[in-house]
């Protein structure tokens, strides 16, 4: 019996720290992370880049209502529109691709509880995408502006608004990917929740434009991309919501995901 015991392996106890160490381990061996996270960084800073060479090319040429909407700050960090989908996605697959493979009941066999495995992933994401995130536009943001200092339409990163605007670029994108979390917990397939994520991000806003103006107005400030965009624009649409009242709306879409998706881990069977 004492030979058992000292050839036993020690059995650790399962804690919130040791289930986040595990999920910091799946997120950076799974290659769709990487290709994820480098499209986003490709998606921030080329399409920043470019929309600045562009405009700075083509800026004698423009007319004057053009050059008058014409927002530095905007134009360099363009590419978090497209981001946005990218870093989603990814949300979306931290959790389904364990469903896919049918590792999830590995996962929860290790954690029975569950709900510490769903934190987990949620507080490793979303550390790692505004680790990410935030670098790739303050890079944008001083090229595209030392782009466009040739016609001398460049913005100062001191003026009103700019670093809100940056840091709050990167907490968007931070929260469309736990967003994207939520929305694959509570579907459990890729397809569903990159599906349903590119409705209320992309389809939706389309379709509510095409409503009486006196329900769009209504609505349109609301919608999770138009509330959460807020908060990364100096120069917001007055029928948009204020900047961090806009992105506390959109904080609260992905509270409620997670909300959902917690209540559903613990019901349903993997």
């Amino acid at each position: 019996m004492s030979a058992l015991a000292a050839g036993a392996t020690p059995v650790r106890r399962v804690t919130q720290r040791r289930v986040a160490r595990s999920e910091w381990t799946k997120l950076r061996s799974v290659p769709s992370t990487r290709w994820a996270l480098l499209i986003t960084l490709l998606l921030i800073i080329g399409i920043g880049i470019l929309v600045c060479v562009v405009f700075e090319s083509r800026w004698p040429h423009l007319s004057a209502a053009e050059r008058h909407r014409f927002n530095a700050l905007d134009r360099s960090i363009a590419g978090v529109n497209f981001a946005q989908l990218a870093i989603g996605v990814l949300g979306v697959l931290v959790i389904t691709a364990e469903y896919s493979t049918g590792s999830i009941r590995s996962t929860f066999a290790a954690v029975p509880k569950r709900l510490p495995v769903l934190w987990a992933k949620a507080l490793v994401f979303g550390v790692v995408a505004f680790v990410v995130t935030l670098p790739a536009l303050l890079i944008v943001f001083f090229v595209g502006q030392a782009i466009l200092s040739g016609q001398h339409i460049n913005i100062s990163i001191s003026h009103p608004g700019v670093v809100r605007a940056l840091f709050g670029a990167a907490l968007f994108l931070t929260v469309m990917g736990l967003f994207g979390l939520g929305l694959g917990a509570i579907v459990r397939s890729t397809a569903g929740g990159i599906a349903v994520l590119a409705g209320l991000v992309f389809v939706l806003p389309p379709i509510i434009s095409l409503l009486p103006s006196s329900i769009s107005n209504s609505v349109d400030p609301y919608l999770p991309s138009n509330a959460g965009g807020a908060v990364w624009t100096i120069h917001p649409d007055p029928n948009t919501l204020a900047p961090w009242t806009g992105f506390a709306v959109f904080c609260a879409y992905a509270a409620v995901a997670l909300a959902v998706a917690a209540v559903l881990l613990v019901r349903r069977d993997t």
